[in-house]
This record gives C-alpha cells, structure tokens and sequence, in this order.
C-alpha cells in the first residue's frame, strides 16, 4: 500500500490530515429541478497510511451493502488510526430512491464504467466515480448483494490470478471466495485497469438487510482495517471461525417444472449429490416434485421466490474447490 501525501484533495475538497469531511458526490439534480446530494465521508488521521474506499450501492435495490457501511461509519470503525478512509455508502442514489436496481433510464450502472462525461446519466456518474474518487484509494471494499430474491451467501469475488487479493480475501475472512472473471465495463474490470485492488463482497439478497450477512461484511473490514494497522475500535476476535473456502467452479441447478417453490437446506450448507434440496408443488395439492441435488458441493445461493418457472435458476451450488 502506498502512502497518501499531505495534500489530499477529493471532488474539489480539501481533507488536511486530521480531518473528518462530508464531501458531496453529485451528477445531476431528480426532474423536480430538486438537487441530491451524495455524502462521501471522509476521515483522515493525521498520521500518513493507505486509503481505503467502502463502496455500496451500485445497484438501488442492494441495501444490505448500505447497511453495513451505515454502521462503519455509526461505530466509528472508519475512523482511522493512520491513513484515510473514504465511505460511499450509496453510489446510484436515483435507483435507490426510485427502489429499482438500474438508473432512471433503465441503464445497469456495473455495465457502463470507466464512464463518460457527456453520456448517459449512469455513465456520468461512473466518470465521476472512477476518475475523482478511485485515484485515491490504495483499497477498495464494494458491498453487493443477491438480485431478484436470491440470496447470496456471504462470499468475496476475486480472479485467480491476483495473489494480493487472495491474502486479502483471507484476512477477511468471508465463508467463500469464488473465483470470477471481471465482467466486461465493470467498476471492478475498470478497477483492475487501474491497478487498483478492490474486494468485491456479495451477500443476502436485494430489498432486504439480513443481520448475518451484514455482521460478516463488518467483520471482514475490520480484519482488513486492523491487518492493515488503520482499526482505531477495539476488535476482540481477529481471525474467522473456519477457513475461507475457495470456489474455483460452480454452476446453478435449475427448475424442471413450473410451481410453487420451497427450500429444506439452509444457505452456505454442504449437500451430497441426490440429497433432496427442496420441492415444487402445484397449487392444487395434485403435484408434488422433489429436487434433488445433481452434484455434491456448497449451497452458495438460493433462489427464495415462492413461485418459479421452468428454467428458473434454483441453486447455486459448488463444482470444485481449490485444494
């Protein structure tokens, strides 16, 4: 990690080491002409460290993510003991006031960076972001969740061939770490570009904040915040329960029939191959189907939706893991 210098400037504001600042991230007002104002908080130490940038709220509807960056900053864990740490707790906030995942105009914030200046709202808003914000970190934690009712167990996205983030993802600390490419434009193929570091953690599912998951996104910062000498809170337990497993391929089980849909495994469970995982009943009492597992692994996400269609995605369940 690099050291920050004693001029810290950030969307035009000036952090002197020592510091705590509420900057405002802001692209354009709502069609009511009424501005919106984006708090990105900012405390700096006055002794000289790494900065780390908390992210959430790429997507609207992903509130868990802002949850556990709402209690970084409500326990004080972002205030550091060196160095600077910069919390953006929502980052579209015209998907989260509309409680819609994309932008006004229907665009996928995480499929427009490195952005542009004259584009779209959300592409603006990505230029923003990538080139105000992100030169400063040194580290970058980017909070999501499960989409349309399914729920994620709480886990990192890394790609294999980052070492440095491996010893990270470690330290943190998460159940699992699935190795995943960077999808194309983004924020953490935009990230990588750059050269800058980032965790992504995934957890619990969207219009929802689940106490779990949101006590291991916590967790996990001040592991990473400690291991990095910046944790000014005292922080008893240090290490994860049980070690991180690391997922190398999985692949989601879908649903034969139609109907209504129950799970009996529980989220982060290991199931062996012909287990039954959950069934799909009719309406009527005339139907009733047992799935069962088509492969021995971890149950790393779960489709929560009450009624499914044939082909719905179901589970999401380990294929190998790294030895």
């Amino acid at each position: 990690m690099s050291t920050e210098s004693n001029l810290l400037f950030i969307l035009n504001e000036r952090i002197k080491p020592g510091e705590s600042k509420e900057v405002n991230f802001s692209v354009a007002n709502l069609h009511t002409s009424s501005p919106v104002n984006v708090p990105v908080i900012i405390e700096r130490s006055k002794k000289p460290g790494p900065t780390v940038l908390f992210t959430a709220g790429i997507h609207g509807d992903e509130v868990n993510g802002v949850e556990i960056i709402r209690q970084l900053i409500a326990k004080g864990i972002n205030n550091p003991k060196i160095g600077t740490i910069i919390c953006m707790p929502i980052i579209n906030i015209f998907g989260f006031i509309n409680l819609k995942r994309e932008f006004p105009d229907g665009r996928d914030l995480n499929r427009v960076f490195p952005g542009s200046p004259n584009g779209s709202l959300a592409s603006r808003v990505a230029f923003k972001l990538i080139n105000e914000v992100v030169p400063h970190a040194d580290l970058i934690i980017d909070f999501h969740t499960g989409g349309s009712g399914r729920f994620n167990a709480p886990q990192l996205r890394c790609s294999k061939d980052k070492k440095d983030l491996e010893i990270l993802a470690k330290i943190f600390g998460a159940p699992f770490v699935l190795y995943s490419k960077n999808l194309s434009k983004s924020f953490r193929a935009t990230c990588n570009k750059l050269g800058k570091p980032m965790l992504l953690f995934e957890g619990g599912k969207s219009f929802h904040i689940d106490e779990t998951i949101t006590n291991s996104g916590i967790n996990g910062s001040k592991r990473i915040l400690k291991h990095l000498g910046m944790l000014k809170t005292v922080f008893k337990s240090t290490k994860p329960k049980k070690d991180c497993i690391f997922i190398t391929e999985s692949k989601w089980q879908r649903a034969k029939y139609s109907g209504m849909f129950k799970t009996s495994v529980a989220i982060g469970s290991k199931v062996k191959k012909e287990d039954i995982i959950g069934n799909i009943t009719d309406p009527y009492g005339k139907f009733n189907f047992f799935v069962r597992a088509l492969n021995s692994g971890y149950i790393i996400n779960i489709n929560e939706s009450p009624i499914v269609y044939q082909g719905d995605a179901l589970f999401h369940i380990t294929t190998k893991l790294k030895r």
